[in-house]
C-alpha cells in the first residue's frame, strides 16, 4: 500500500506528540513504547520504522517540545509580550494543572539527568537556546550578568513549577507559584 508524500513524516511527528504529552504526564521511565503506539493508534512494529530506540524517541521529544517552547517564548517576546508577563503565564495555575501539555523542562529535568550523553546534549542546547532569549530581556548590565540572571530566574520558574505540582495543599501550592513569580520578576529586572 502506497501512502501519499509525507504520511512518513507526519506519522513520526504524530508519535512524538503523542509520546511528549504522555512523558510530561507520567514520566519517561514510567512510559513503555507499547503505550506510546496504542495511543498513537499505531502497533508497535511501527516504531522502528520512525525511531532505532526509545532513548531516540526521548531526544526527538525534547528537541521538539523545548524547541517549540523556545519559539514561543521568542514569538510573544518579538511581538511585545513582556517579560514580566510570560514570567507569570508560565507561573500559572493553568501551567500548573496541565503537565501533559506544560513546560517538558519542568516535567521532565530530574529524569533527563540519568539519560545517555547525547539526550542530555540536546537537552541541553535547547536551555542554552531558552535561556539566551530571557537574557536578551532582562534588565540592564553586561551580557553576563543578564544570562547569570535569566538562569537564575529559568531555574526559579522551573523548580517552583515543579515544587507547585507537587504539594497536595492548592492554597501553598498557589502561595509557591505567586512568590516565585515575584522574586523571578525581582531578578530579571536586576534586583
Amino acid at each position: 500500500m502506497r501512502y501519499e508524500k509525507g504520511h512518513k513524516d507526519a506519522t513520526r511527528q504524530h508519535i512524538i506528540d503523542v509520546a511528549s504529552a504522555q512523558f510530561r504526564e507520567g514520566g519517561v521511565a514510567a512510559v513503555g513504547i507499547a503505550g506510546i503506539m496504542a495511543g498513537a493508534g499505531l502497533t508497535n512494529g511501527a516504531f522502528y520504522n520512525h525511531f532505532e530506540s526509545k532513548e531516540d524517541l526521548v531526544e526527538a521529544v525534547l528537541a521538539h517540545a523545548l524547541g517549540g517552547r523556545r519559539m514561543g517564548l521568542r514569538a510573544n517576546l518579538e511581538a511585545g509580550k513582556r517579560l514580566d508577563a510570560t514570567i507569570r503565564d508560565y507561573l500559572s495555575a493553568r501551567h500548573r494543572d496541565d503537565a501533559s501539555g506544560g513546560c517538558p523542562t519542568a516535567a521532565l529535568v530530574a529524569e533527563i539527568a540519568r539519560h545517555p550523553k547525547p539526550t542530555r546534549d540536546a537537552f541541553t542546547g535547547k536551555i542554552v537556546e531558552i535561556v539566551e532569549l530571557i537574557a536578551a530581556r532582562t534588565g540592564k548590565g553586561s551580557a553576563r550578568e543578564r544570562r547569570r540572571r535569566a538562569m537564575a530566574v529559568y531555574g526559579l520558574m522551573v523548580g517552583a513549577l515543579q515544587l507547585a505540582r507537587a504539594v497536595n495543599d492548592r492554597k501553598l501550592s498557589d502561595e509557591i507559584l505567586e512568590g516565585a513569580a515575584v522574586s523571578a520578576l525581582a531578578i530579571a529586572n536586576g534586583g
